[in-house]
């Protein structure tokens, strides 16, 4: 056993380690080709915004495409794939784990992963609610897919739907362990979803500085009404806009009524073609969030309130009165 003053001794040289690792640069983001095989890309987005409904109509293109894909719903909601299957709800994994261990069966993957028109889809799901966290709920759904062979499945994309709204605990999967090569944002001409893939830059970027190779490919602005909000955060995050989906009452409606629009040859097709191979090619970059003020600014200042001057409560205000100031009985020692 170490004795205490061996410990002690060896304090200075542990800290001097630590400083020298501290002083490394994380390594620049990789910009080529991704090497793995299997690209796996992470989407990021408010809730409600159209993650789902992009996710769908694109992986959906790409399997058309010839392409293999694996759409994987990680948002506790477990609606990613509701339009891909016609507004049918998908059996959870979390939900199918805890029947099959209830009934002393294990998990197949026919049991939890569907198809339709060459795309494969599944749903992690959560826990009921006030009975777990959604996050912990993620990282459990991970480690059953692990089990299934997540690492040997040969997909040319898999594409994970994360709520951006959140980027913590297993919701940040993905980028505080380097799970996917790339992030795509969904995001739209309003404050709280830009603030949201803002959020999700400062995570990428802080999870770069502790040595983390996950960039961002770029921003998808969905129900784009042309107010140019979405693009003027792209150009001042760094990022590029890989593709614009107008605010279209064609679109709405389909959607509403669980029908997929980005098929070839459709009205729509083209545009999600377009989508397709700009999320193929695109590298990860490594963005530059914006500050709090930087993203007001985007918008004009009626419309966020940025007029607003803060003013400091007093002790008065808190209380409702006037206060007596009373003498502290803190010990203050003279230093020499």
């Amino acid at each position: 056993m170490t004795s205490p003053a061996r410990a002690v001794s060896l304090q200075p040289i542990l800290d001097a380690r630590l400083k020298a690792e501290a002083a490394i640069e994380p390594d620049p983001v990789p910009t080529g080709e991704p090497a793995k095989a299997t690209q796996i890309i992470a989407i990021y987005g408010k809730g409600g915004i159209g993650k789902s409904f992009t996710l769908s109509n694109l992986s959906y293109m790409m399997a058309q495409q010839g392409k293999k894909v694996l759409l994987i719903g990680c948002d506790p909601k477990a609606d990613t794939t509701s339009l891909l299957f016609g507004g049918r709800a998908c059996p959870t994994i979390i939900e199918t784990s805890a029947k099959k261990k209830l009934a002393g069966e294990e998990v197949k993957v026919g049991d939890v992963c569907f198809k339709r028109d060459g795309v494969f889809a599944m749903e992690l799901g959560g826990p009921e609610v006030g009975r777990g966290c959604g996050g912990r709920g993620i990282i459990h759904g991970f480690e059953l897919l692990e089990k299934l062979g997540f690492h040997d499945w040969g997909f040319d994309y898999i594409l994970l739907d994360f709520l951006g709204d959140v980027v913590c605990g297993g919701f940040g999967l993905p980028i505080a362990r380097d799970m996917c090569q790339k992030v795509i944002i969904v995001g739209s001409n309003d404050l709280q979803s830009l603030y949201v893939a803002n959020n999700v830059c400062s995570a990428v970027e802080y999870f770069r500085k502790l040595g983390g190779n996950v960039g961002v490919a770029g921003i998808v602005i969905n129900k784009d009404d042309g107010t140019g909000e979405a693009q003027a955060f792209a150009a001042a995050a760094g990022i590029p806009v890989l593709s614009a989906i107008p605010a279209d009452e064609d679109i709405r409606r389909k959607s509403a009524n669980y029908q997929i629009v980005g098929y070839p040859g459709g009205a729509w097709g083209s545009l999600f073609e377009e989508l397709a191979s700009a999320v193929a090619g695109a590298p990860p970059i490594r963005p530059r969030p914006l500050s709090q003020d930087e993203l007001l600014a985007l918008f004009k200042s009626e419309a966020v309130g940025r007029n607003v001057v803060l003013e400091p409560a007093t002790i008065e205000d808190m209380c409702g009165s006037a206060v007596i100031e009373k003498p502290s009985l803190e010990v203050i020692y003279d230093t020499v």
